[in-house]
């Protein structure tokens, strides 16, 4: 028997525990656990009296001390632990203390620190979270989702470890994303933390400093390739698909090619999406219609060059093709508006590429000034083809030189340069340093998170393009109207979602993103534009995870999705 049943209401929300435990096994469990907070008839009933101090404390005056214990941390990394392992003790308590500032906090449990986090996994390691998949476990995978069939399972982020931002393989460390991102969708989407589940598909790593380390978790093999690790994936996918089906599968941090082969795969068979395809693109695109808001002109009159053509620049670029054709133009001529470098410069079809980079390779012939390789060179392909849009999802820092940011201005009164790339130390260009060499005209937002700017007598503020704008909406809509599948046109609905929600005065300050302290109402927001597109795409179906059906009406989908909000207050508890 598990120690405790969700209790639901009619829009599937969690409106209390029905806890079949007493004494010690309510305190261990960071579900059904409130600490000092247990009022004294809880205490009689579930037999706690005597194994907690007296006096009773509420949630507020917990936090408010949670608040005091992590001022005292040294570093965000020490900041990280306590928070994870305040989590581990009391779910609720851990993530009221993120909305009590999730500006402050979620660049602690996600960019930048989550990159530390990664690489430190295997010596920081306190207990499990989540699932961890590898060859020895993988045949298993049904009876071992199974485990989980009782917390109702809603969104699962799933990660091969290997596209870890912009580290690369972190082996079995990826888990750190997994959890940090479903931290994300439980603050953002209201996705009660028993809703969600971490999933690592341990195949191996080729990080040699992680294959010497005698105190690494992870399985010590080499990355399973090809066939191989292709069946693998399968064997997960089905085991996913039979246990959880109404479910959605995030596939998160996985590398080049399998990025978008295991995305393009099961974009059928599973409810599932690629965040650092789509939820990197859908952001990207968010940024850009704020900024043409700005400039007053359309997507049609940019030139766009994104410099880092793996698996998040790709995506980019695939998702302002969308948007261009959406407005219009032919697929043919919205790509020819595109640009893609990587490190040997600008990507052209007289190269030997990976399959995924062929769709916005140039063909050399068709351009007049493109006469040898050097020709495909930044500053070049910049000036040559008129870009008017700057995107970095390279990793190399401070590639965006003066001399590079420059040469977008010469082509355009407001160019947009958006240095993408995480953790900090990886951003292409510092903000303050691009207003200065555009005095102020630049419209800029970032990966990772920075400070106002102060140029010229006035304060910029740098707007995050985090995919948390998109990703927890894109979940919560596609649940709540019960999409069949996740389609393209929802991450075009979600970027024209975010787009609205930069204010007037974030927008005459340059700002191209919310404030972060807006997260939930612009998720709402996000979930509502992606629950609409499901229904006119006419993949909608009733929720199975709520008794209310929206009935394919707009207005009772805004309805669910109101109600589906899971909040971190201490829910009572049913013996």
């Amino acid at each position: 028997m598990s120690i405790y049943d969700l209790q639901f209401d009619d829009y599937g929300n969690t409106r209390a525990l029905k806890v079949n435990a007493k004494g010690n096994a309510v305190l261990f469990h960071n579900y059904t656990n409130k600490g000092v907070a247990f009022s004294d008839e809880e205490r009689e009933v579930f037999e706690i009296s005597g194994l907690v101090p007296p006096e009773v404390k509420s949630l507020s005056q917990q936090v408010l001390n949670a608040q005091d214990i992590i001022q005292e941390k040294v570093s965000d990394f020490e900041k990280f632990i306590y928070i994870r392992s305040l989590f581990d003790r009391n779910v609720t308590l851990a993530h009221a203390l993120l909305s009590s500032d999730i500006t402050r906090y979620m660049s602690i449990v996600y960019t930048p620190t989550v990159g530390i986090v990664c690489q430190r996994f295997s010596s920081m390691f306190r207990q499990g979270n989540g699932l961890h998949f590898y060859p020895g476990n993988i045949d298993d995978a049904e009876k071992i989702l199974r485990r989980y069939e009782r917390a109702d399972i809603r969104v699962a982020v799933v990660t091969d470890n290997q596209g870890i931002l912009g580290i690369g393989d972190q082996g079995a460390g990826g888990q750190a994303i997994c959890l940090g991102k479903l931290m994300l969708y439980t603050q953002g989407a209201g996705i009660a933390p028993w809703h969600c589940l971490p999933i690592s598909l341990d195949v191996g790593t080729d990080n040699e400093k992680l294959l010497r380390d005698p105190k690494y978790i992870g399985w010590h093999h080499r990355r399973l390739t090809g066939d191989d690790y292709l069946a693998f994936v399968g064997k997960f996918a089905r085991a996913f698909k039979k246990v959880f089906p109404n479910a959605l599968c995030q596939w998160e941090d996985f590398s080049k090619q399998n990025a978008f082969t295991v995305r393009d795969t099961y974009v059928n068979d599973l409810i599932s999406f690629n965040d650092d395809i789509q939820g990197t693109g859908s952001v990207t695109l968010a940024g850009i219609l704020a900024a043409m808001k700005i400039k007053s002109e359309g997507l049609k009159d940019q030139v766009y060059l994104i410099h880092g053509a793996g698996a998040g620049g790709v995506g980019i670029a695939e998702q302002i093709e969308a948007a261009l054709v959406e407005e219009g133009m032919a697929v043919a001529e919205a790509r020819a508006r595109i640009f893609t470098l990587d490190s040997r410069g600008l990507v052209t079809t007289d190269r030997s590429l990976d399959p995924y980079k062929e769709k916005f390779a140039k063909d050399p012939g068709a351009l007049p000034w493109f006469n040898s390789s050097a020709d495909g060179a930044l500053e070049n392909v910049i000036e040559k083809a008129g870009v008017t849009v700057l995107i970095g999802t390279s990793g190399q820092h401070g590639c965006f030189t003066k001399e590079v940011v420059t040469k977008v201005l010469a082509n355009t009164e407001r160019p947009i340069i958006l240095p993408l790339s995480n953790p900090t130390a990886n951003t292409e260009a510092i903000p303050e340093d691009i207003y200065n060499w555009t005095d102020g005209k630049a419209l800029v937002a970032t990966g990772s998170p920075f400070d106002p700017v102060n140029h010229g007598g006035s304060e910029y503020r740098v707007g995050q393009c985090n995919n948390v704008f998109i990703f927890p909406g894109v979940g919560l809509g596609v649940i709540a109207s019960g999409a069949t599948k996740v389609l393209p046109s929802f991450f075009t609905a979600a970027a024209h979602a975010a787009a609205d929600c930069v204010s007037s005065h974030d927008l005459a300050r340059g700002a191209l993103f919310p404030s972060v302290d807006r997260l939930q109402e612009v998720t709402l927001k996000v979930a509502k534009a992606v629950g609409r597109a499901a229904i006119r795409e006419g993949v909608a179906r009733k929720c199975a995870f709520s008794a209310f059906d929206h009935n394919t009406d707009p207005a009772r989908l805004d309805e669910a999705v109101d109600h589906m909000i899971w909040k971190p207050v201490y829910l009572p508890l049913e013996a």
